[in-house]
């Protein structure tokens, strides 16, 4: 794996600190207020720079999202296909409750309004070996897919999040499936988690499945290995951006030539390590936080 190429969302997270989920017709105040950098391609193009990987965002923000162009380039990303329109920059919504846990509204904003003439030219660049990351918060992924395949690229799709239109796509070209305990059940069409990674592998032979469980750690499958990985123990402040931290993380370890094992156990300290933090960008730590992090706690 050489350059990664990821084609994903750049989102403004309006966060709000509150006691419990907000429930219909509740009016519900809240305890805090900030303003973050975030969307999922953001999140993990930033993840991968951290984790000292070569990654290229492509995407589109608004002239009210400018600074997240900065919060990137400050990482290390490179953004020479990231465009810049008139429209508003995708926001999210974000409630984190006492607990840590998290619920999410995200309007897409400019990242639905990519075009698949603008699609196509992220890819003048890239070259056999390469690697596009995905999530399903933009437009035009399956152009950005079949792109991919036409230049002997892998692909790696973060299934988040899970929409009915995700079955138009060509998952048959899809090389990594990244997905949740609910993605998965979704996109395998099973309610029973242990036999997810089975039921994908059976209809998208050539795949590789990375389960990501929470607190549960992580499970990976493809046709020849298996791995569950364990979390590790921390204490959790905000889970928002952890899933984004483990992808980037995982991706920029298997570009660094680590084992899978490996990978796996560098993604889930630095998804451990992100959530001790608020925020979702700003919450994923360095390589060098992640190695002092995996010297003091060994798994």
């Amino acid at each position: 794996m050489n350059t990664i190429l990821n084609y994903g969302s750049c989102c403004i997270d309006h966060v709000y600190q509150v006691q419990h989920f907000v429930a219909a017709g509740e009016t519900l105040p809240g305890t805090d207020y900030a303003v973050f950098p975030g969307g999922k391609g953001l999140n993990q193009s930033i993840a991968i720079a951290r984790a000292n990987g070569c990654v290229i965002h492509a995407g589109k923000i608004g002239q009210d999202g400018t600074w997240l162009k900065d919060q990137m380039h400050n990482a290390g990303v490179g953004l020479d296909h990231l465009l810049v329109s008139d429209s508003n920059t995708g926001h999210a919504i974000i409630q984190i409750s006492r607990s840590g846990d998290n619920a999410i509204i995200i309007y897409g904003g400019t990242n639905r309004e990519i075009l698949a003439s603008e699609t196509t030219t992220f890819f003048a660049d890239c070259a056999k070996g390469d690697l596009l990351l995905l999530q399903n918060e933009v437009s035009c992924n399956e152009t950005a897919i079949l792109n991919a395949k036409d230049r002997g690229m892998q692909v790696g799709f973060n299934v988040a999040p899970m929409t009915a239109d995700v079955f138009d796509l060509p998952l048959d070209l899809v090389d990594y499936f990244v997905i949740n305990e609910n993605e998965g059940r979704a996109l395998a069409a099973t309610e029973d988690l242990e036999t997810v990674p089975d039921r994908l592998l059976e209809q998208y032979p050539n795949c590789k499945v990375l389960l990501t469980l929470g607190e549960q750690g992580s499970w990976y499958k493809d046709a020849t290995i298996e791995i569950r990985q364990a979390a590790f123990d921390v204490n959790m402040v905000d889970s928002t951006g952890a899933g984004d931290t483990f992808t980037g993380y995982f991706f920029a370890a298997l570009q660094s030539g680590t084992s899978t094992q490996q990978a796996l156990t560098r993604a889930s300290a630095a998804a451990a390590l992100s959530v001790t933090k608020a925020g979702a960008a700003t919450s994923i730590p360095s390589a060098d936080a992640v190695d002092d992090f995996l010297q003091s706690n060994p798994i």
